[in-house]
């Protein structure tokens, strides 16, 4: 991993930064997370929210808060979630639901043990492309726009500004909320595999069976993302199941995703299991990619983050 001169500013004392570590390696014990403690680890935990507390920040001086529901960016843009947004997510939900139901009878049925070296590394390689997309539109939707874009500012990029500077909101957001779009995004294609499960051959679907089980698990695990990622900002009341699933790094873990929100969150947007979020940084996958945008369209990443983040300057809690 590697923290740019954005993320880390040093400018306190040798006593001051004692005394945050210690706080900071208490607040890590406490949370049951690894205790492995490195200077990164600190670094990430001072200059990322303490979600234990949660929301409350009090591990930090009341005129540098920058977190929270408090911020005045955040109230702005949870206020924006409209109920004509609710119903799109609740109706995405109900038909995926169904369709994902139909389609698993289906890969039930034509399953075969025999193709077992063919079907196990079909379903890894559809979570490891469902990591990456997350990546790319985690990516793509942090660092590009602005929540005044027509239709798809409001409805798609306001959420990704909210989380950055309340970055516990999704916690508190209702299944419906904080797995809508995900699920909307796999209708298409959960839509033509039915169709082909119902109309195709056998002969055909058994030729083309390997690649169905690669775009169902694929499609599992887009549609359980934000799932995965609200559970990796959950530190209280998990069940044991998925506390077993984040600590065997299954799913995205909980100290893994605190790396991207060290500001100015600009690595590990990997969110679905997290897999390939240090392989991608090691070759700088991101940075390369946001020169590349920046030198052909003069965009500046994370502009609008940034502006939205400023909103809380100088305020406090009541």
């Amino acid at each position: 991993m590697c923290l740019s001169s954005q993320t880390v500013v040093c400018s306190c004392s040798t006593s001051s930064m004692a005394s945050t570590t210690s706080v900071a390696t208490d607040d890590l014990i406490s949370n049951g997370l690894e205790t492995d403690f490195s200077s990164k680890d600190i670094l990430v935990d001072k200059n990322s929210m303490p979600e234990d507390d949660p929301n409350g920040n009090t591990l930090h001086e009341a005129h540098n808060i920058r977190w929270g529901p408090q911020h005045a960016g955040a109230k702005l843009l949870a206020s924006q979630y409209t109920n004509e947004k609710r119903a799109q997510e609740l109706i995405s939900i109900i038909l995926c639901v169904l369709l994902m139901m139909y389609n698993f009878f289906f890969i039930c049925s034509y399953f075969d043990v025999r193709n077992w070296y063919l079907i196990i590394p079909s379903a890894l390689l559809g979570i490891s492309t469902a990591d990456l997309a997350s990546g790319i539109v985690h990516w793509g939707a942090d660092t590009w726009g602005s929540v005044d874009m027509p239709f798809i500012g409001r409805n798609f990029l306001r959420p990704f500004r909210e989380h950055h500077i309340d970055p516990t909101s999704i916690t508190r957001h209702d299944f419906i909320e904080t797995n809508g779009d995900n699920f909307a995004v796999i209708i298409p294609y959960f839509l033509y595999m039915a169709y082909k499960f119902t109309f195709f051959s056998e002969t055909d679907i058994r030729r083309s069976y390997n690649f169905e089980v690669y775009m169902f698990l694929l499609a599992i695990f887009v549609s359980m993302t934000n799932q995965f990622h609200k559970w990796s900002h959950t530190y209280f009341g998990l069940p044991s199941y998925i506390v077993f699933l984040q600590r065997y790094h299954i799913i995205l873990p909980r100290k893994h995703h605190r790396i991207h929100h060290v500001v100015p969150h600009d690595t590990y947007f990997c969110i679905t299991t997290g897999w390939l979020n240090r392989p991608l940084e090691m070759i700088q996958f991101w940075s390369c990619l946001e020169a590349i945008v920046e030198k052909y369209t003069g965009a500046k990443p994370r502009s609008d983050d940034f502006a939205w983040a400023q909103k809380t300057e100088n305020v406090h809690y009541e």
